[in-house]
C-alpha cells in the first residue's frame, strides 16, 4: 500500500500553522496530553508522564494508519483519500479567505463557500473524536459500506451550518489568543455540559438543537460562531428542542451579507471559548503559548450554562433581518422558493404562506431589546445591507430606546436608568 495516506494528520500541518503566533521562529506548538498515561521508570516506579511538549506541527494531532484503528484493521486507502487529498488543497485557502473576510472589501466567491463547507464537515468527521462516532454509525466493515456512509455523513452538516447566522470574532485585542483542538469543529450547547450523556465518548451535542453553536476557529485570532437562527428568534425557549426542519440531507442558501463581523472579544470571552474548545477536544490541544492551554485556571466549568451572561456565542440580534421567504428566479422564467429553515412551498410548516409574522417575532424583538439592554446601544457585530453598506457601528438615541421598549420586564424595571435623551 502507498504511504502517502499513511502518515494521518488529522488536523493539517497548515491549519495548525495558523495558531503559531506572528513572528515566532522556531515554528512549533505547545502541545497538551489531556489524558497522560504514567511510565514506568528503570527503578520499578509508576511516574506521571509530562502533559506538555514544545514540538513541531510534523508530530502534532497524527496517527499512524489512522482508519485501520476505526475499521477493524482494515486499510482503506479509498478511504484516506476522501478525507484527505484534495480537501486540504481547497480547505487552506477557503479557511483563509474566511478569516479575512470583510464586508468592506468582500470579493465574494461562491467556490470560496463550497470548498469550506465541505472542509469543514469532512474536518469534523476525520480526527479520532468524529471517526470514533461515525464507526459507531457505520457498523460495518464491508468497504462499499463504510465508503457509502462516509460520503453520505460527509454532507450532514452543510445545509444546517448554511442557514445558521454567522459570526466572525476576533481576539485582536486580548493577549490570549485561540488554541486548536484533536476535534477543531466544536459544538457547544450551553444546556448540555461535558458530562451530559450526550456529550460523553465520541459524542457532541446535536446541532439541529435550538441552542447548539458550532465553534471553528480560523487563526490564532479569528473565529467562525455559527448560531440556529431558531435560538437567534427565541433563546426563551428550551435549548435542547430541535430547530424546525432538522432534515440535513437537503439544499440550503447562504447569503453572505448576513455575516456578522467586527466582533472584538474580550480576554476573558477568549479564555471562555478556549475552555470549550479544550473542554470538547478529544485527548489533545495545542497553543503558540504554554499559558493558553489553561483556561480552566480562569473559568469554571460549573459556570457551562453561565458563559457571557449566557450570550457569550450569541450573534446581535440587531443584526439579523426578520424574513420568511426567498424566492430565486432563473433565466428559463422558472423559479424556486425557500423559507427562512429551507422548506418548500409544498412542505408542511412553510411560512412563506403567511402574510403577517410568526410566533417568533414577538420573542425576536424582545431579545433585540434584552441584547440592547445588556450591550448598550454599541453593535456586537454588523451585517451588510444588500447594497454592501455595514450596519452602523452604534444605534442612535432613537432607535436604542425603540429596542428598549421590547426589552424583557425584568429590564423593563430597570428602564430610566438605560434610555438615553436624544
Amino acid at each position: 500500500m502507498s504511504r502517502e495516506y499513511v502518515n494521518n494528520h488529522y488536523v493539517p500541518q497548515w491549519y495548525q500553522k495558523r495558531f503559531i503566533p506572528h513572528g515566532q521562529i522556531d515554528n512549533e506548538l505547545f502541545y497538551r496530553n489531556l489524558k497522560p498515561t504514567p511510565f514506568i521508570d528503570p527503578q520499578g516506579v509508576s511516574r506521571p508522564s509530562r502533559a506538555v511538549k514544545k514540538q513541531g506541527t510534523r508530530l502534532c494531532f497524527k496517527e499512524d494508519d489512522l482508519y485501520a484503528r476505526w475499521f477493524n484493521g482494515v486499510k482503506y486507502n479509498d478511504i484516506e483519500q476522501i478525507f484527505f487529498g484534495n480537501i486540504d488543497n481547497y480547505g487552506r485557502k477557503a479557511v483563509d479567505f474566511f478569516a479575512k473576510y470583510d464586508h468592506q472589501n468582500p470579493n465574494w466567491d461562491d467556490n470560496m463557500f463550497r470548498d469550506f463547507m465541505l472542509y469543514v464537515s469532512t474536518q469534523k468527521l476525520r480526527t479520532p473524536k468524529g471517526l470514533g462516532w461515525l464507526a459507531e454509525q457505520v457498523g460495518s466493515d464491508d468497504k462499499n459500506t463504510v465508503l457509502r456512509h462516509m460520503m453520505q455523513l460527509r454532507q450532514l452538516y452543510g445545509s444546517i451550518w448554511t442557514e445558521c447566522v454567522w459570526q466572525i470574532a476576533n481576539a485582536d485585542q486580548s493577549d490570549t489568543k485561540f488554541i486548536v483542538s484533536d476535534h477543531p469543529v466544536t459544538v457547544y450547547n450551553r444546556f448540555l455540559g461535558p458530562r451530559n450523556r450526550q456529550c460523553r465518548g465520541f459524542n457532541d451535542p446535536d446541532i439541529t438543537l435550538h441552542a447548539s453553536h458550532t465553534l471553528f476557529p480560523l487563526s490564532l485570532d479569528e473565529v467562525l460562531i455559527l448560531t440556529n437562527l431558531s435560538w437567534v428568534r427565541n433563546p426563551y425557549q428550551s435549548g435542547v428542542g430541535r430547530r424546525p426542519n432538522p432534515n440535513p440531507l437537503r439544499p440550503a442558501i447562504f447569503k453572505y451579507l448576513d455575516i456578522q463581523t467586527h466582533r472584538c472579544l474580550s480576554e476573558q470571552e477568549v479564555r471562555e471559548i478556549n475552555f470549550i474548545i479544550k473542554s470538547r477536544a478529544f485527548q489533545y490541544i495545542a497553543a503558540g503559548k504554554e499559558e493558553w492551554l489553561y483556561p480552566e485556571k480562569f473559568v469554571s466549568k460549573s459556570d457551562w450554562n453561565k458563559y457571557g451572561n449566557g450570550l457569550l456565542l450569541m450573534p446581535d440580534p440587531r443584526g439579523v433581518s426578520y424574513q420568511s421567504e426567498t424566492i430565486i428566479g432563473f433565466k428559463d422564467n422558472t423559479y424556486d422558493a425557500f423559507d427562512e429553515y429551507g422548506r418548500k412551498p409544498w412542505e408542511q410548516g412553510y411560512s412563506g404562506h403567511n402574510k403577517s409574522v410568526g410566533d417568533d417575532f414577538a420573542t425576536f424583538q424582545r431579545f433585540k431589546g434584552d441584547f440592547a439592554y445588556l450591550f448598550g446601544p454599541k453593535r456586537r457585530g454588523r451585517a451588510a445591507s444588500f447594497s454592501g453598506d455595514l450596519d452602523n457601528e452604534e444605534d442612535d438615541a432613537k432607535y436604542h430606546n425603540s429596542h428598549l421598549k421590547c426589552a424583557s420586564k425584568k429590564y423593563q424595571r430597570k428602564m430610566k436608568s438605560k434610555i438615553i435623551k436624544p
